[in-house]
Parts: C-alpha cells; sequence; structure tokens
C-alpha cells in the first residue's frame, strides 16, 4: 500500500527496530527500513532495559513489550554496587533496590533476541538487506519534495522523511551536520572492555550462589583501582555476562576502534582483587592467550538532530559509554517520541514539523546522559576526585546519579509531545 507519508528508517539495529515496530501501527505510514549487511542482526552481547524504557515499551503498545519477554529477558531483582578493592574490598556500598523499593530498575537481554522480536512482524516487503547508504538527494527546498536514497549497489528509494538510526558511524549523522563540524564524528573515551558470555553453572561456580543465582537475579558492579567487573544472568538464566574494563590513556581522541588484550594484561589489571574474583577472570576471561576488546566511544553533543525531512535517532543521535546502561533505553525513549509525532501527522510538512519538536523533546535528554555516563566511569574505575576507593564516599555519589534517568515520567513526556504537536498542526 502506498502511504500519505512515506519513511525510511537507515539501520536496522534495535533503534531502527524499535522505531519501524512503533511506526507499524499508524496506518497512513508507508515505512520501510535499510540495512547496509546483508542480514539483520546485532553484534554484541547483552544490554539493559531500564524502567524508563521499559514504561516506554509499554506505551509504544503491548507487542513491544512482549518481544522483551519473548527475547528471554531477566528482570534484575538489584543492581548491586560492591568495593574489590581499597580499606574495605568485598563490600557492598549501594543497592540499588533499596533506593527504589519494589521496583525492577532494569532488564537483562541477548541484543540479537531482542531485534530479532522487534522485527519479526514486519512484514517482509519493507525490509530490504544489503542496502548501504552513500548519498541523499533532496528535491526542492528545506521540507518541501522528495527525497531521493542511493544506496552502494546502485539502487534507489524515495521517501518523504528519513530517519538515520545507522549507528555510531552514521551516515545521516555528517548529512545533517556536515562532515567538518567536530560533533559530525565520534570519539574514543580511552576505555576499553572484554564481553564475555558463559555457561550459567560455569560462572555459578566461579564465583559462587551469593554472587550467581537466577532465582535473586542481580546485576554487579565492582570497582577497583583503575578497573572495574560487571556481571548479569541473561537468556532466562542460561547465561552470565561478564564485562572487564580496562583503560588506554594514549589513545582517547584517537580513530582506534578496537585492540587485542593479552591474557597477562588483564590478570595484572585484577592481580590485587580479592582471592574470588580473581579467580573468577582467571577461569572465565583468561582462557585464550588474548583476546579482542573494543574502545568505549561516544558522540560529542550535535547542535540539533535534525534538517528539514531528516533526523537521527539512537546510537547515531546520541552514542554513549555503557557505564549507566541507558543507551538502549534512550533509542527506545526516542522510538516512542518519534512514532508518536509521526503517528499524529497527516502530511509530509507535518511530519517535519514532528521532527522539530522530536529534537526540542530529545536532545537535552539524551546528551545529558552522555556527558553523565562519561563521569560515571570515572567514578566506577576508582578514579573518581571526590571519591576514589573510599567506601562512604562512594555510597553517597554513585547511586544518584541514575536518578534523572530512571525518575522520568515516559508518559509524560510522550503527552507533552503530542500536545506541542498538537500546537503546530493546529497553527
Amino acid at each position: 500500500m502506498t502511504g500519505s507519508i512515506r519513511i525510511a528508517v537507515s539501520g536496522g539495529g534495535l533503534a531502527g527496530a524499535s522505531l519501524v515496530h512503533a511506526l507499524l501501527q499508524y496506518n497512513h505510514l508507508d515505512v520501510h527500513i535499510f540495512e547496509s549487511a546483508s542480514e539483520f542482526k546485532e553484534a554484541g552481547a547483552a544490554i539493559g532495559v531500564n524502567r524508563a524504557a521499559l514504561a516506554a515499551l509499554d506505551l509504544i503498545g503491548p507487542s513491544a513489550a512482549q518481544s522483551l519477554q519473548n527475547a528471554g529477558a531477566v528482570p534484575q531483582q538489584s543492581v548491586r554496587f560492591m568495593l574489590a578493592q581499597g580499606d574495605h574490598p568485598e563490600t557492598q556500598f549501594d543497592v540499588a533496590k533499596e533506593r527504589y523499593p519494589g521496583q525492577h530498575l532494569t532488564n537483562i537481554v541477548h541484543r540479537a533476541a531482542f531485534l530479532r522480536e522487534l522485527l519479526s512482524k514486519v512484514p517482509p516487503e519493507r525490509m530490504h538487506a544489503s542496502k548501504k547508504l552513500e548519498r541523499v538527494e533532496r528535491a526542492g527546498n528545506g521540507e518541501n519534495g522528495p527525497i531521493t536514497l542511493h544506496f552502494a549497489d546502485g539502487s534507489t528509494h524515495e521517501c518523504d522523511i528519513l530517519i538515520g538510526a545507522d549507528g555510531i558511524h552514521s551516515i545521516v549523522r555528517k548529512i545533517i551536520l556536515g562532515d567538518t563540524d567536530p560533533a559530525a564524528s565520534p570519539r574514543n573515551t580511552g576505555w576499553w572492555c572484554i564481553m564475555a558470555l558463559k555457561p550459567y553453572e560455569e560462572a555459578r561456580a566461579c564465583l559462587g550462589d551469593e554472587y550467581v543465582d537466577v532465582n535473586d537475579a542481580s546485576e554487579y558492579g565492582w570497582v577497583g583501582d583503575g578497573t572495574f567487573l560487571m556481571h548479569n544472568v541473561l537468556s532466562g538464566g542460561s547465561l552470565v555476562q561478564f564485562v572487564v574494563t580496562g583503560s588506554d590513556d594514549p589513545t582517547k581522541m584517537s580513530n582506534q576502534w578496537n585492540r587485542m588484550v593479552a591474557a597477562e594484561e588483564v590478570r595484572k589489571l585484577y592481580a590485587e582483587w580479592p582471592p574470588r574474583l580473581r579467580n573468577a577472570v582467571e577461569k572465565l576471561l583468561c582462557d585464550k592467550a588474548e583476546q579482542p576488546a573494543i574502545y568505549l566511544w561516544e558522540h560529542p553533543p550535535a547542535h540539533t538532530y535534525v534538517s528539514g525531512p531528516i533526523c537521527v535517532t539512537g546510537d547515531a543521535a546520541h552514542a554513549t559509554t555503557p557505564w549507566q546502561g541507558s543507551g538502549a533505553g534512550m533509542s527506545i525513549e526516542d522510538s516512542l517520541i518519534l512514532s508518536t509525532l509521526l503517528g499524529n501527522a497527516n502530511t509530509p510538512v507535518q511530519a517535519c514539523k514532528g521532527l522539530r519538536i522530536y529534537d526540542k523533546l530529545r536532545r537535552a535528554r539524551t546528551q545529558q546522559v552522555v556527558e553523565s555516563s562519561r563521569g560515571t566511569g570515572v567514578i566506577l574505575t576508582g578514579k573518581g576526585e571526590d571519591t576514589g576507593l573510599e567506601l562512604e564516599k562512594l555510597r553517597k555519589n554513585t547511586m544518584p546519579r541514575w536518578d534523572f534517568i530512571i525518575d522520568f515520567d515516559v508518559k509524560k513526556h510522550r503527552d507533552e509531545a503530542v500536545e506541542m504537536m498538537a500546537k503546530e498542526v493546529g497553527q
């Protein structure tokens, strides 16, 4: 069918998938999603979907929330921060459930499984793989006229609205900001991490049932001197995700995306940790002579996410370090607001008004998350200027950093978007 507004989503990761899932409920929108790879798939291990993002999924619709459950998401009973070094090793200094009693703060889910579920209801004729966007041609001026997408295979596609969900390497971001804008490209933060998925029983044997228990599934973050270890249960309790982190200051602001880390380097970083944790690192993360690590990158703040009928969402708009586990959540919130605004538009011109409202509502919040996450990383690697490895200072200064992320009224945010859109359309 041909809808009154033709929307193209460039990028088939979680941001694009959640957006298309949300947009398909509006019959007047003709939505297509384009992925540069030969198939729709996600790289990486697990993600956290926090309480605000869970509310956003519910507001998008029952099928969105069901997709998370079908993907084997494990609700975390609590998020616990532990001190691994300093004067009080193996001491808990913060528990999220005590700050937010009676609430699941996050669900841990495998990326690939969640992506598969979100896309399972998308008609095949709306999904296009092996479509690497190379350039965009706009007819007319400003918001008037169609957009023609040109792909690397020589094919084209015409639309009224282009949404870039094409990740941290976003082509659409560069189209909006221009190649010379300092915010057009991401920056290396100097941290690296190794991620591993291990069988539940193997992880439990190393750490003990005190720290690995599917019946009391909790996310643990261990703070060391320049190091950090995180583990959580996922895939319905069959797997445990481990993430170890180190820093490499000379790479800050460089173009280096990954590196190989020798097992001996990992052993050295965690040599002063308590025996139980050192044993887990040795058995679960040093089983190979070396293994790949990825650097943690982020986007500098952009002055806009929108240019006429083109916008960016998810990591293309606000790629962030993972210290506060909010990258996926911000993408889902984006999808709720974008789909609501576009669903309330009746013409391409009205849709462009919706994009401007999206930019106004989402840019400040998402860029605050990027900034906060970077600062949280400094604290969680024991390098906080005001915290260091001091137990009481960590207790006082860590968990409050999540308040603005978790204590966020997503429904009010959505309703504000509807109200602003109604005023724009009325004018």
